[in-house]
């Protein structure tokens, strides 16, 4: 195959709609028929990347192996194909302006007046073409943030009718992914919503190839024929988007609608054989048939949105589905003080993981919840600050330092058992400054860390300013607190654990992100057998 093929996939009437998971949808569909397929996010807000932006804002954070700081639905598109994302995924308004006006400073355009066509709408398609060119792909799908009609979406949709004209017939489809909504009162599924974002679209210049229709309803016939109809597309292109149980049906969904079949016929590719989805649809059989459920608390301090913790949440998904267990993940809010009974807290709870996070709110409730969890021997997985909290407990409760903390909490501790790392002493910026993407990780043979990952040598990802102060490692080795994972170039302290206790176990980094449906990560799937294990002898005790 010579040219590389591209989808775009454009949102209407509503945002939320699920436009990263229809694109990963087909993407697995189109990988397992044996098309190298890849998937870009591009987004319309002027944040340079979501690094800087609050999780209640716009969710987690993912990062990728090249220490991009991205949008959460690069997260989706690595669970769902196992391929690993980077850089140039993940494209913001920001960074296009900010690419645009650095070349206009060199002198890059020849005293010319920058404006947003040409300049902004070649730079959005020179970076929508990048992945092509690298000849690594058969389908670069691209997803479009926010909705059509938005003021800040105009130049991406501008550029995407653009780049449709210049690539040629059967090069290049759009999927609009509409809302298709139920008026009770009237008891029908009402099309103008749809229709109206298609006109919008239409407006720009832009005819949807295939549109899919998010609903809570089946889809009769004769509303699919007026659908195709009113918005100028084929009938075999409205495809039904019903609300399923899990994300991970839809996949299979959109190869009963026919989805994949419809876009290959439209891109002028063969079929290819049908889509192996073997490994897939174990995974869900065992999502859907579990023999047992655990209660896990997790302990944060933006539990409100589902989204600030996705990858953790997903991670728990992959790892219940892979020990047949069910796992109900409990968000807890971590603003509680040590006079609170945590015990009321934590009741019913069989394993605790403390979550990620920054700045002092809600902390002395995650130290206190790692005591709560070491002295009673609840399985407990302490993530990036949760690592820390569980460092900051141990010097505080066993070491008797009982002003130890991090100098991210409080500059004058007289035990800064966490500290920030010396090159980050003198950065003023924020976005893009922490430690980020992949790091290597060595491992003690004799350790739980070892038996979790059966390796000397580990590589994960990484997001954090502060990490473990070393001038305190003998003291904490020596009353009993492992560091078992070491960076092998830095000596930063990757991983600590406590022996002598059903599982507990706190990293540096961030295990989440990697984990696939493919590829469950193994700490998670380590923790939740933990669990189960811990449950059941607590039963038969």
């Amino acid at each position: 195959m010579n040219q590389t093929k591209y989808i775009f996939v454009t949102g209407g009437v509503t945002s939320s709609l699920g436009k990263g998971i229809i694109a990963a949808s087909l993407a697995k569909l189109l990988q397992a028929r044996g098309y190298r397929t890849t998937i870009q996010k591009f987004d319309p807000y002027i944040n340079v990347d979501p690094g800087t932006l609050n999780p209640y804002e716009h969710g987690e954070c993912f990062v990728t192996d090249d220490g991009a700081e991205t949008d959460l639905d690069l997260g989706h598109y690595e669970r769902f194909l196992n391929v690993p994302t980077s850089q140039a995924n993940n494209v913001t308004t920001g960074r296009v302006y900010l690419s645009v006006i650095e070349k206009e400073r060199r002198g890059e355009f020849l005293g010319k007046t920058v404006q947003v066509v040409p300049h902004i709408t070649n730079e959005i398609k020179e970076r929508m073409q990048l992945l092509g060119k690298t000849g690594e792909y058969d389908i670069i799908i691209t997803e479009i943030g926010g909705t059509v009609g938005d003021i800040e979406s105009l130049p991406y949709i501008e550029s995407v009718r653009q780049l449709v004209w210049e690539l040629g017939e059967n090069n290049s489809i759009v999927i609009h992914l509409t809302l298709v909504p139920y008026l009770a009162a009237a008891g029908e599924l009402k099309t103008k919503p749809t229709q109206h974002s298609v006109k919008t679209l239409m407006e720009s210049g832009i005819k949807a190839d295939i549109l899919v229709c998010r609903t809570e309803h089946e889809l009769s016939d004769d509303l699919r024929q007026k659908l195709a109809l009113f918005c100028n597309v084929k009938r075999e292109a409205v495809i039904q988007s019903i609300d399923a149980s899990t994300i991970y049906e839809v996949p299979s969904l959109m190869l009963k609608e026919g989805l994949d079949v419809v876009a290959l016929k439209k891109l002028a590719l063969p079929e290819k054989s049908s889509p192996d989805l073997t490994q897939w649809n174990e995974f869900l059989h065992r999502l859907k048939n579990p023999k047992q459920t655990i209660n896990v608390g997790l302990v944060g301090k933006y539990v409100e949105l589902q989204d600030s913790y996705k990858s953790i949440l997903e991670a728990f998904i992959h790892a219940g589905a892979a020990n047949e267990v069910k796992v109900n993940v409990i968000s807890i809010h971590s603003e509680f003080t040590n006079a609170e009974n945590i015990s009321e807290k934590l009741k019913g709870i069989d394993g605790i993981l403390v979550a990620p996070g920054f700045g002092e709110r809600g902390i002395e409730g995650k130290i206190e919840t790692v005591r709560y969890a070491r002295e009673k021997g609840i399985p407990f997985f302490g993530i990036c600050l949760g690592m820390q909290m569980a460092v900051i407990e141990y010097a505080r409760n066993i070491l008797g330092y009982t002003d130890a903390n991090s100098t991210e909490m409080n500059l004058q501790t007289s035990y800064p058992v966490i500290s920030l790392m010396e090159e980050q002493k003198n950065i003023v910026d924020k976005g893009g400054t922490m430690r980020l993407g992949a790091w290597k990780c060595a491992i003690e043979e004799n350790s739980l860390a070892y038996k979790i990952y059966n390796k000397n040598v580990i590589s994960e990802r990484h997001r954090h300013r502060y990490e473990f102060n070393n001038e305190y490692r003998e003291l904490l080795e020596n009353a009993g607190l492992k560091c078992s994972g070491i960076n092998p170039d830095t000596g930063l302290v990757e991983i600590i654990e406590l022996e002598n206790h059903p599982f507990f176990i706190g990293v540096q980094y961030h295990p989440e992100y990697k984990s696939t449906v493919a590829n469950p990560h193994p700490i998670f799937v380590s923790f939740v057998a933990a669990i189960k294990k811990h449950k059941n002898n607590m039963i038969t005790a």
